[in-house]
Order: C-alpha cells, then sequence, then structure tokens
C-alpha cells in the first residue's frame, strides 16, 4: 500500500526536463571519474582508509547508474510495447556475485580494470568484498539465476519473483570433521545492487475465516475477513542482458508488519503482546527455508509461499490495471505464471481468489484465465519431496484458498469420473486432497491440474515423470507434458569463471559463442592440434594452480598441479552418492598400503557441499569423508599418490574458481534419481570429463560427447527398480575382495579409532537389503570407470582431446537454449529490445 510519503507528483504535463540526463560514459575515464566522485563524496572516504570494502561500493554504485538508465529504457519498451510477459516465481534464486557479473555483461570488464589499475586498485581483491547474495539452497536456486540470465540476454520481458531472505543459507564450519551451521547474513553491509520500492507495496492476509454474501448485483460473493494482515516490500534487483542494452527485474519480497497494534493490549499495559503480531509478520522473510521438521516449521514454510505467491500476483494485477483498466479478457494472452518447483503452487488457487474476490470476475472466468497462464516445472523424482501440507494448517493459515481447493477438487474429480466411469481408485490416487489420519493437500496434483504445461528438466526425468509419479495425470492429459534439459549460462559459467579459457576462444572461434553457445562445435577440429593442445593444457593448469591455492587456504591441504583433479561438489544428499565416492577413496588408500601402486595416477579429490540441518546421515557422510581425508593426509605413504580435501561452505564463488580447475566430474548418482543437475554442465563447458551414470541430464551428455569421451558405469534407472527385488548387499560384499577390504576398514573403526561406533549408520546402510541408493551394486562399476579415468589420464594427449571436446559439445547446455524452449512451447513471447543508450 503505498503511504503519505508516496503520493502523487501533481502535474499537468510530463517535465521532460526532470527525466532528460546525458548518456553515462562506458570509458575507462568516465567510469575512473564517477568511481572517484562515489568514493570520495557519497561514501566520504580519503586516502587514509584501508578497507577494500568502500571502494567496492564505490565500483557498485558506478555500474549501477549504468544499469539503472538501462533498466528504465527496458520497462518502457515493454510498456509501449504492449508484449506478452511470464513471471517466473521461485523459492530460490542463487545469484552469487554481483559486480563482474554488471561488468561482463555491460561490457566494461577491461576498461573498469584499466581504471582501476590506473589507480593502483586490483578489481579481483574489490569484488571479493562482495558476499554471495545466499537466497537458495542450491540446483534449485542457481537454475533460476541462469535462467534470468538468459532471459535478459534473450530481450525476452521477464520477472524473477522470489523472498529477500535477511539470512541466506546458513554459512558451513566443519569442525573436528563435523559439519556446524552459522546464520548467514549475507545483508549485514547493505545490499548495493538492490532499489527498494515502497510505493507497490501489497497487503497478504493470513488467518481468519470467510463470509459468503450477495454483492450489490445480487451475486454469489465471498469475503476474506478478520485475517492477520502482514506487509510485501518489493525490492528490485537488475538482470542485465549480455552486451544488449536489456535489463531486466528480480523482485523480491521482505515481509514487514502493519502499523496496527493491539490497542487492547497496549491499554492493559501490556506492550510486548500488544507489537507480538508486528514481530512475528517480519519472521517470514527472516531466514531462507526454515527447518520444517517442527510444526512451527511447516507453518513459517507454507506462509513464506503463499506471501511469495499472493504478493507477486498482486503486483501482476496491479500493473494490469494500470495498463489495461479493469479488462480482463485478454489477461491470458499477455501473461505467463511459470512455477518453479512445487512450492509456489498455490498461486493456483490464489489467482482464482484473487480475480473473484478482489476483481470480481466469476468462477468460469476466473478459471479460463487461471488454466491458461499457470505453468509448473517439477525438479524432483523422490515422491517423498512432492510437499504436501495438512488441511488443518491450510484452514489455519489461508481458509479463503483452501474453499477454492476443495472446490476446484470436486470440480476435477468429476472430470476424472467421467473420464473412468466407477474407478474410485484412481478418484483416490488423482485427488488433491490426500485422506488419512491427516488429510494432507497435495501441492503438485494442484500444480498439475491449474497449469496448461508441466515439464521435467531432463530427457530421463521427464519420461520417468509420466511413467511413475505423474502417470495418471499424463493420461488423462498427454498434451500438457513435455521436457526441458535444464542449461546453465555461459556468460558466469565460462566467460566469466574462465577468462584464460574465454580468450583462447575468442582468439580461436571469435566471441560469438557467449551469446551463441553452439558455436563452440567449432573448436571441435582443433582437438588434433598439437599446438592448440598444449595452450589448452597451460590454461587448465593455471586454473588448477587457482583452485589449488583455494584448497589450500581454506583446508590445509596441498593438491599437486600434475595430479588428477577428481571433484565432487554439490548438496550432500543420499541419492548423490558422495558415499560411493569415499568408498572409492578408501580402496585408493587401501591400495597404497598394500602396495599395489604400479602405474599409478595421482589424484586429488575434493568434495563440497551442505547437508540440511536435519540430514543426519548427510551429516554422518560429511564427517566420514573429513575423518578418511585426515588419515589419508597425514600418512606419509600416500604422498605424491592421494590427497582429499572437503572445502567448506560451498556456494556459487567457489564454483567459479572450482569448475574451471576440475580434470575429472563425479555425477555419480543413482540413476533414476537426479532430476538432472546443472553442476554436470558447467564441469563440461571448463573441460572437465564426467564420470557418471545413466541419470538426469548425464545422459544428454553422454550422447553429445560420445560415450569415448564419457566415463560410463552402474545399473540404469530400469536395473535399479529390477535388482530391488531381492537384493543382497552383503553377497555383493563377500563377493568383491576390494569392497570387503574397504568394509572391513570401515568396520574396524580405522577412521574413527577413537569415536567408536560413530559411523555405524553409514555402514549399516550400506549393508542394508533396502538400500534404495543401491551404493554396493554399483561399488565394481565405479571402481572399473575410475581406473579407465586413471588411465585416460596418464596419457596427456588423450585427455587433453577429451577435455577440448566436452567444451567443444557443451553448446546443448546453454540456459539459452532452455529458455528459447520456454519461449516457444510455452510462454509464446516475442523479444522487446529497448531504445539504445545514446
Amino acid at each position: 500500500m503505498p503511504t503519505s510519503a508516496h503520493t502523487q507528483l501533481r502535474r499537468s504535463e510530463p517535465n521532460e526536463q526532470l527525466f532528460a540526463t546525458p548518456p553515462l560514459a562506458m570509458d575507462t575515464e568516465g567510469i575512473a571519474e564517477d568511481f572517484r566522485r562515489y568514493y570520495s563524496h557519497t561514501l566520504g572516504r580519503d586516502r587514509d582508509c584501508r578497507s577494500a570494502y568502500y571502494t567496492y561500493k564505490a565500483l557498485a554504485n558506478t555500474l549501477r547508474d549504468r544499469l539503472m538508465e538501462r533498466w528504465k529504457r527496458t520497462r518502457q519498451a515493454h510498456d509501449e510495447a504492449g508484449c506478452k510477459r511470464t513471471h517466473y516465481l521461485s523459492l530460490e534464486f542463487l545469484m552469487g556475485r554481483t559486480l563482474s557479473n554488471a561488468l561482463l555483461n555491460l561490457g566494461v570488464d577491461a576498461v573498469t580494470e584499466e581504471g582501476l589499475s590506473l589507480m593502483g586498485l586490483h578489481l579481483e581483491e574489490l569484488a571479493a568484498c562482495e558476499p554471495d547474495a545466499g537466497l537458495g539452497n542450491g540446483g534449485l536456486g542457481r537454475l533460476a539465476a541462469c535462467f534470468l540470465d538468459s532471459c535478459a540476454t534473450l530481450q525476452l520481458p521477464v520477472k524473477g519473483y522470489g523472498l529477500r531472505y535477511e539470512y541466506g543459507m546458513f554459512r558451513q564450519l566443519i569442525e573436528d570433521g563435523a559439519q556446524l551451521e552459522e546464520p548467514d547474513h549475507w545483508m549485514r553491509d547493505d545490499n548495493p545492487w538492490e532499489l527498494r520500492r515502497p510505493e507497490y507495496t501489497q497487503r497478504i492476509q493470513f488467518g481468519g475465516h470467510t463470509e459468503h454474501y450477495k454483492d450489490h448485483d445480487g451475486r454469489p460473493a465471498v469475503r476474506w475477513v478478520n485475517t492477520h494482515d502482514v506487509l510485501a516490500v518489493p525490492y528490485d534487483i537488475p538482470i542485465p542482458g549480455y552486451e544488449n542494452n536489456t535489463i531486466n527485474t528480480l523482485r523480491l519480497w521482505k515481509a514487514a508488519a502493519t502499523d496496527e497494534f493491539d490497542l487492547g493490549e497496549f491499554n492493559a499495559g501490556s506492550y510486548p503482546e500488544s507489537v507480538a503480531q508486528k514481530n512475528a509478520a517480519e519472521h517470514i522473510t527472516m531466514v531462507l527455508y526454515p527447518n520444517d521438521a517442527s510444526e512451527n516449521g511447516k507453518e513459517l514454510r507454507l506462509r513464506q509461499q503463499f506471501f511469495l505467491a499472493s504478493a507477486s500476483i498482486k503486483d501482476v494485477l496491479r500493473e494490469w490495471v494500470r495498463l489495461n483498466g479493469k479488462d480482463f479478457t485478454q489477461f491470458a494472452e499477455k501473461n505467463c505464471f511459470q512455477l518453479n518447483d512445487t512450492h509456489p503452487a498455490v498461486s493456483v488457487a490464489e489467482l482464482m481468489r484473487q480475480l473473484m474476490d478482489d476483481h470480481g470476475l466469476d468462477w468460469a472466468a476466473a478459471w479460463a484465465i487461471t488454466s491458461k497462464t499457470m505453468a509448473y516445472t517439477n525438479h524432483t523424482l523422490l515422491p517423498e519431496a512432492l510437499e504436501r501440507w495438512p488441511v488443518w494448517l491450510f484452514e489455519q493459515l489461508l481458509p479463503r484458498p483452501l474453499e477454492i481447493i476443495y472446490k476446484i477438487n470436486a470440480l476435477f474429480l468429476a472430470e476424472v469420473a467421467t473420464r473412468w466411469p466407477g474407478d474410485s481408485e484412481r478418484q483416490r490416487r488423482m485427488s488433491l486432497i490426500e485422506e488419512g489420519d491427516v488429510k494432507q493437500v497435495r501441492m503438485a496434483y494442484l500444480a498439475i491440474v491449474g497449469s496448461i504445461s508441466v515439464n521435467g528438466v531432463a530427457a530421463l526425468h521427464s519420461r520417468l515423470l509420466v511413467e511413475g509419479l505423474f502417470k495418471d495425470f499424463y493420461e488423462l492429459w498427454p498434451g500438457k507434458f513435455n521436457n526441458k534439459t535444464n542449461g546453465v549460462t555461459p556468460r558466469r559459467w565460462l566467460a566469466l569463471c574462465n577468462p584464460g579459457l574465454r580468450a583462447l576462444l575468442d582468439e580461436t572461434i571469435n566471441d560469438g559463442w557467449v551469446r551463441d553457445l553452439d558455436r563452440l562445435e567449432r573448436l571441435a577440429p582443433y582437438a588434433e592440434n598439437a599446438a592448440f593442445r598444449a595452450r589448452w593444457h597451460d590454461i587448465k593448469q593455471a586454473n588448477k594452480a587457482r583452485l589449488a591455492q583455494t584448497v589450500a587456504q581454506l583446508c590445509h591441504v596441498d593438491f599437486p598441479l600434475d595430479a588428477m583433479f577428481d571433484v565432487q561438489v554439490k548438496r550432500i544428499h543420499e541419492y548423490k552418492r558422495q558415499l560411493l565416492n569415499i568408498l572409492h577413496v578408501i580402496h585408493l588408500y587401501n591400495r597404497i598400503k598394500r602396495g599395489d601402486t604400479q602405474n599409478w595416477t595421482p589424484r586429488c579429490v575434493l568434495f563440497g557441499g551442505k547437508a540440511a540441518p536435519g540430514y543426519y546421515m548427510a551429516k554422518q557422510i560429511i564427517k566420514l569423508i573429513n575423518n578418511v581425508a585426515a588419515v589419508v593426509n597425514r600418512d606419509p605413504a600416500t604422498e605424491g599418490k592421494l590427497r582429499v580435501a572437503f572445502i567448506p561452505d560451498y556456494r556459487v564463488s567457489l564454483m567459479e574458481v572450482i569448475a574451471p580447475g576440475t580434470d575429472l566430474s563425479e555425477q555419480i548418482s543413482t540413476a533414476g534419481k537426479e532430476a538432472s543437475g546443472t553442476g554436470n554442465m558447467k564441469f563440461m563447458m571448463n573441460g572437465a570429463v564426467t564420470i557418471g551414470t545413466l541419470d538426469g541430464a548425464n545422459i544428454e551428455i553422454r550422447e553429445q560427447v560420445g560415450d569415448e569421451n564419457f566415463f560410463l558405469f552402474g545399473l540404469t534407472a530400469a536395473e535399479v527398480e529390477y535388482r530391488r527385488h531381492g537384493y543382497d548387499p552383503n553377497s555383493i560384499i563377500a563377493h568383491d575382495p576390494a569392497l570387503l577390504e574397504v568394509m572391513n576398514l570401515l568396520d574396524a573403526a580405522h577412521f574413527n579409532q577413537f569415536e567408536g561406533g560413530i559411523f555405524d549408520a553409514v555402514i549399516n546402510s550400506i549393508r542394508n537389503p533396502y538400500d534404495p541408493w543401491m551404493t554396493a551394486a554399483d561399488f565394481r562399476a565405479y571402481v572399473d570407470a575410475q581406473e579407465r579415468a586413471a588411465a585416460a589420464y596418464r596419457n596427456r594427449e588423450r585427455w587433453l582431446r577429451m577435455s577440448i571436446l566436452n567444451t567443444a559439445h557443451s553448446g546443448h547446455f546453454s540456459s539459452d537454449r532452455t529458455i528459447g524452449e520456454y519461449n516457444r512451447d510455452i510462454w509464446h513471447m516475442e523479444p522487446v529490445p529497448p531504445a539504445p543508450v545514446r
């Protein structure tokens, strides 16, 4: 709600002089001049200041001005074009750092670096002052960030909507090998990239009850009353396209209390109780994804999801009314809501509510709009990851949306009954309400029923969805389902993070590849050029040196550069099988101790990733990795042969160092469990070779690069399901001498001599005949594939060819291609270029 501080400026005609400003210089001198002005006048610093933070902030403000003039022109272009718009709703946006990305996409990285160097400053030091924007947990949030970059680069009118978490993903500390969590107050020193927009504040309802009445025309209507309201205050982040003057917007909502408080409590002398509601309101966006193990955690997470959905939809409808008035007949043709996973699924009910209750549409008109504008992306094959909310919690927090969900469900089940008369079991399976001791709202089903499109994020994932999790819905609406294989932005994940390789690519195939990654195919013939391979090797070694320096600084472990850098960095989860990787490390260690080192390939194994605070087994795996690393690294026998490290607090800015320095990319999830993966794509772009299962996007990576340039192992998804019946890991262990020796070391507490029994749960999970991750089943194939990888690495020229070809064939995994497919098949928008800045 605009407050009195945001009243409209009164003027009869627009005063062009008020808005006319000369374009800002984009050369070295102009940027340096503005930088000095911000540093001296705005920030009030002088030559005695020794803090690099203020130089970073002065540069951020200098660049923000240049973003701003293009940002306003982009918005004006969208308004004037009357174009279709897409609204990308996601509870996570893992943006990383903005400074270097802004420099690259504005095309001023070289001139800025030159200007700073003339003042005796180093751009790298300034960039390191910026904290990672901790607005996501992992791949889901980083994918959303890549998608926004591609939308801006393709000049598509897409606005991201998310939450402005005060505390992002926790900072991970490793103490005695175990994960500890610290709050990540990433905005402690404010965020120079955001623009607060209080004039667009929205009021969000919770609790209360509904009243059914007749409107002034005698039609049935509903009011949601006696609610406990929260304000959603928007903060905008600029999303620059690559050298094209387009700046799209990421709008993040911050929860704030209303001005009201309980006057009765206050007058009774109970001040704390009178403002309790105010304090509770701001908790909604205080912390990223609260632990929902408790009922309080569940309630807060549902609040977050509805807060995002309601505020974003209100904002979109406000903008529609501003440009088009109260006529919604063309709304569906001009708008699309893309739901990034199940978290924003309540948007289906909330758009219906706002169209009916706030804008006066009847059910049929509101449903015609909703069912044509919602689109749902699913990111998981794990049934337990499909969110469900207790009906009682919905009744308590969101009574009006729950009424709408019940009506959607009734109409939907009538359609199911028409299609399959008398099939009550199918109706039970497909109902949006799961019956049981505690009734649950199935949010993924709500998203499917209310959407025009449902997509998976890799070919295998999409096929398994329609054959398994969503089979009933596919049989009803086969035309709704499609695949959109994920991608990553080549700007951040190649051009920005690997400047040495970027320069070589520019020289070899020209710089058009940054916008059109398919051009990397032109590199393929150079794999046979010995001089080019030598230059490639030098760049890789420089990147490995940078990574080794980071590992030494953060882990106190030395990584020799002639060793294979074998890397697995991603969220710690049993299905991603960091456990299988550390079993292989123990196997290598055991070989060294047995003296089996003929034709040995030196190897440095790097792990990284965070375990959810309440995920006991994931935390035990981190502890095991660190205990094994401690034993391996202090044993003189492993010197020059094997090193192991776990890098703490894995995040975007660390991945920008890790990906270019990696030789072997570990993508070893149990087949049929990883929806797609995007780390696999980042490694491939930077010339790493993949060792992996036929899971997620690994399948498509192997198709692109060829089997000879990919180390494949393990059961397929179908074989995993088949082996579940009669699976006997203890027999596998007994008949594989290598695995038996590894398990004997674990059983003998060789890696936990003074911490008796701490790994019993991990050991038991491997031996468990119901182990869903099939760790023992894939061990032998994994070891064999690792031996093939080691042999290939010993042949330097062969490995360099493989590395070059991985980069050359990575064009398919650009997020530009992914977004192009979303637009072609779902969004149906036209690019809208803004007027150039002159």
